[in-house]
């Protein structure tokens, strides 16, 4: 440790420094000397030392820090004996001093629980040492209010903690902690939260409330709909609202052991009054939004779930969910339009500035209004009518105040986020005929708020209003527009008339034209107009103007995201790859052979092309302004290159790039290697130039394309890979940035032009050529450069690293037969515990994949098919035993049936992963779900998801 840090009082001089200066250079030393101190090897005994007798909080708060960083460790980690005087040391310091300053208790608490975790396997005298948390915690409970609450919160950190993945440690294991966890300790946390509930004042609630609900919606649940969870849920809202309840929610909580579903619970005597508790227990919640605001997630989630089993409950009793639903969905609705008023008159915190929180309760809400969606309906309506004629009052009145304004704004925005996640919960429901024409209704009313928007752009937008606008047509575009739309749908009627004035005039010129600069708003309508140029009938898309006047004009003149300046930034230019795959497929409609019309279009980006060839031409020039030209550049061509899979289309972007540009992406890569805001873009538009999508690289038997085409990427890997090993060590958080990322992309351009079926790797070694060993050399030396943990860990590498060895094995025996014994050994670790990580999370995975097809909207069969061949062929002992569960959990007379369905799944299925196999599979996974959910349908039982994942 160095010389400055000698003693305590030194020690709580650097923190104050530290946490309290305003002078920036003081601050900085006294970290620097902080961080000598914890990588010090007196760290462990000084941090004790601090926290016996240190006198300020902020002495014990770098203590706490430094252990959680010691117990965290990788290399080097701390003794089992250790750990264990650490973790009952924390427990006594919390225990005897109950009135720390929260953030000192809140740090405790932390190292507490990630000792917890990472000790959970570890065991002393065949006991495993760090899983007595009920006992740890039942004596904070048992003590003062301020020991209680510590105890809540050691339950509710720990459950935290347990469920939150790091980078520093593998992923499987975490998996296998959280699994355990679930299995062995978290009933107990809950029942022990549950008796909290009878004892605690009624100012607590909330806190119990918060981590019980983190229980029901922690992902250790296989099945986020689980009736048992729903039941459960039910419950505790019932001892909430009555607490003379308690006796009977534990009689009730007893018999959800045996996994009843919500048919059952309805047989319960008291469930009429229990779910009119839960009703009005919800809408007073809501409507006080104020006063618990981090409530409605699990309010809305509750609800989700009931509105959800509707369609699936047996029972001939009244679930009277058409009568509490529509009261849930009017509260959520009107309060959240009475809110905007307050918010703004109060200054408090917008939630419509947190996208994600409003995307996550819509999604609730989507389900909720849905049921009884007539009454929903009727509500957006009248709401938006009102709303919508005192906006066009307000805007036509001279006397109109900026406030009242936003006022309205904001209500309309709130509206139409609402309309547009009713819209898309429609898939959720069997819909009818009478429900798409109130959609209809709702979608008329947005178009013509749209058109009254759009004319105040040119003096005044609103940007959450036009966020809103673009989560409506996302919505709408997943159910009314594509191939795949039901042509009896009421509303598909309207769509192809008022397809222009939905999805391009405002959506894409007009937004792209006066929101260029604001970055959520770009990237929406982007993602908006690739969707849709993936799933719209591509030649009525072209012949919109607006179509016609993007392909002409796709330069910053028109729209300014695609301008450079000095203001813009490298990460910044991501959505330009969206808007050239969008244009790049709608080109290619009427592209065929015209090599005038290619070019054409691509006369901005050779302008771009010939701009930086004339700054790398000179001694001296603006590396900025080149910097940002080239990025901007290279992923406008990534995404023209990756629309373009056609081989006379493709041929022609080839013959543009090469070999006149190629060289400018080359220098490039010699220059910026450092910089992967640079070479990242660079090396992803190679990774796709040789990529043989669709067999679109087909070269003549006479071309030497496909060689030259090698040993352009050969000189890219080579130049990259040798500069990139020079740069020395780079920090743990960096580490996949600056260098693994970049190496990742390498691996994946080496896979794919070694696969592309476009070179004949033989003329190389006959001429003499270099390009392919310097290829696989350069590759040799990057993979020796990653520890085996780094190839795990990052789920990209990983990916592309495997990708690429089984091609190399299949192709380039020769040259792996001939590489030193410890690269040979190397590789086969690396096989080896790619394969140890993979039967780690079988018990996770295959039953998750199974679920999702059996009980989910699953629209892709196909993507699901091929993962879960290889998980069943890897561990048929357990796929066995699953198929046995499942079968087993039908009423008798449904057995037979089940098990004859898994009999058909494997039905001529041979123990391979040839393509042919994986066909077969796919082909008979596709009738086992329909033979499953026939017999689901049939059976007064059905197939429970929580026996099948248990």
């Amino acid at each position: 440790m160095a010389d400055h840090v000698q003693s305590l009082a030194q020690l709580e001089i650097l923190c104050k420094q530290l946490y309290e200066t305003t002078e920036t250079g003081v601050r900085l030393q006294a970290e620097k000397a902080l961080v000598e101190f914890t990588n010090s090897p007196d760290c462990l005994s000084k941090c004790q030392l601090l926290l016996e007798r240190g006198s300020s909080s902020y002495s014990q708060l770098l203590a706490a820090t430094c252990l959680s960083k010691l117990v965290s460790r990788t290399s080097n980690p701390l003794p089992l004996e250790q750990r264990i005087d650490i973790r009952n040391y924390v427990l006594n310091y919390l225990a005897t001093r109950p009135k720390l300053a929260e953030f000192v208790t809140q740090a405790l608490i932390q190292l507490y629980s990630r000792i917890t975790k990472l000790g959970w396997f570890d065991c002393q005298k065949d006991d495993y040492v760090f899983r007595n948390v009920i006992a740890d915690v039942t004596r904070f409970l048992q003590d003062s209010v301020e020991h209680c609450i510590i105890g809540v919160t050691i339950l509710s950190q720990l459950t935290n903690e347990i469920n939150q993945a790091d980078t520093s440690h593998p992923l499987t294991k975490h998996r296998k902690i959280a699994s355990s966890f679930r299995d062995s300790s978290l009933f107990d946390i809950f029942t022990l939260s549950c008796n909290l509930l009878k004892q605690v004042c009624v100012w607590w609630w909330q806190s119990i409330l918060a981590f019980w609900v983190i229980f029901l919606a922690e992902p250790y649940f296989s099945d986020p709909t689980s009736c048992a969870s729903t039941s459960a849920a039910v419950l505790v809202f019932q001892s909430l609202s009555d607490p003379n309840n308690y006796h009977e929610f534990c009689r009730l909580l007893a018999r959800l052991k045996s996994n009843y579903q919500l048919g059952e619970l309805v047989k319960v005597e008291n469930y009429p009054e229990v779910i009119r508790l839960i009703a009005n227990f919800t809408v007073t919640s809501l409507q006080h939004w104020e006063f618990a605001p981090n409530s409605v997630h699990y309010l809305l989630s509750l609800w989700q779930r009931l509105a959800a089993s509707v369609p699936y409950v047996k029972a001939t009793e009244p679930h009277l969910l058409e009568t509490y639903t529509p009261e849930v969905t009017k509260a959520y609705i009107t309060s959240r339009l009475e809110s905007v008023c307050i918010i703004l008159r109060d200054g408090l915190e917008d939630p419509l500035d947190d996208a994600g929180l409003v995307q996550q309760q819509l999604d609730q809400l989507s389900t909720i209004g849905r049921c009884e969606y007539e009454k929903t309906c009727a509500l957006l309506v009248q709401l938006f009518d009102q709303s919508a004629q005192t906006y066009q009052e307000l805007l036509q009145s001279t006397n109109s105040s900026t406030i009242d304004i936003t006022v309205q704004e904001g209500r309309l925005t709130w509206l139409v986020y609402i309309i547009g996640a009713v819209i898309g919960g429609r898939v959720s429901f069997a819909s009818t005929d009478e429900q798409d024409a109130m959609d209809g209704e709702l979608v008329c009313r947005v178009l013509q708020l749209m058109n009254l928007t759009d004319s105040r752009l040119a003096q005044a937008g609103n940007e959450r209003l036009e966020l809103a606008m673009l989560s409506f047509f996302e919505q709408f575009r997943k159910i009314y527009i594509g191939d795949q739309v039901q042509k009896s749908s009421k509303v598909s009627t309207f769509t192809v008339t008022t397809h222009t004035l939905l999805c391009f005039r405002p959506e894409t010129i007009t937004n792209l034209k006066y929101w260029g600069q604001c970055e959520p708003i770009t990237s929406k309508t982007l993602q908006l107009l690739n969707d849709l140029s993936i799933g719209y009938p591509l030649p009525k898309l072209v012949k919109l103007s607006a179509v016609q006047f993007m392909l002409n004009n796709h330069t910053s003149e028109h729209f300014s995201f695609l301008g450079v300046n000095n203001q813009s930034n490298l990460s910044d230019m991501r959505c330009r790859t969206t808007f050239y795959t969008a244009l790049g497929r709608l080109l290619m409609v009427d592209l065929g052979e015209d090599e005038d019309q290619f070019e054409q279009f691509m006369l901005p980006l050779t302008a771009a092309f010939e701009a930086v060839a004339q700054m790398f031409s000179t001694n001296t020039f603006n590396e900025q302004e080149a910097k940002r030209t080239l990025v901007g550049l290279v992923r406008d061509l990534r995404g023209i290159a990756f629309a373009f899979n056609a081989k006379t289309s493709f041929m022609m972007l080839f013959d543009w790039i090469y070999p006149a540009y190629m060289p400018i992406l080359q220098r490039a890569i010699e220059l910026w290697y450092h910089v992967p805001a640079c070479t990242t873009p660079v090396l992803k538009l190679m990774a796709e130039l040789v990529h043989n999508r669709s067999q679109r690289l087909q070269f003549d038997v006479s071309s030497p394309n496909g060689i030259l085409l090698f040993r352009e990427t050969s000189k890219m890997i080579t130049t990259y890979g040798n500069r990139i090993l020079t740069i020395g060590e780079v920090p743990k958080d960096q580490v996949y940035s600056v260098k693994l990322k970049g190496v990742s992309v390498c691996f994946s351009m080496l896979k794919a032009v070694l696969s592309g079926n476009y070179v004949n790797f033989g003329v190389f070694r006959l001429y003499g050529d270099d390009a392919l060993d310097n290829a696989l050399q350069t590759f040799i030396k990057l993979l020796l450069s990653i520890p085996h943990s780094d190839l795990l860990d990052y789920p990209k590498l990983s990916q592309s690293f495997y990708s690429l060895l089984e091609v190399l094995t299949q192709d380039h025996m020769n040259f792996i037969a001939s590489l030193e014994p410890h690269v040979v050994m190397y590789i086969l670790s690396s096989i080896s515990e790619g394969l140890t990580a993979l039967g780690n999370i079988y018990i996770h995975t295959a039953p998750h994949l199974l679920n999702i097809i059996i009980f989910e909207d699953c629209r892709n069969q196909w993507s699901m098919s091929r993962p879960l061949l290889g998980l069943i062929l890897l561990n048929e002992k357990y796929f066995a035993d699953l198929r046995n569960s499942i079968v087993n959990s039908q009423p008798p007379e449904k057995q037979q049936a089940m098990h004859l369905c898994f009999e058909n799944l494997m039905e001529g299925i041979e123990r391979n992963l040839l393509t042919k196999n994986r066909d077969r599979f796919t082909q008979n996974l596709s009738v086992f779900r329909r033979e499953v959910n026939d017999s689901m349908k049939n059976s007064s039982y059905g197939v429970n998801s929580n026996d099948m994942m248990s």
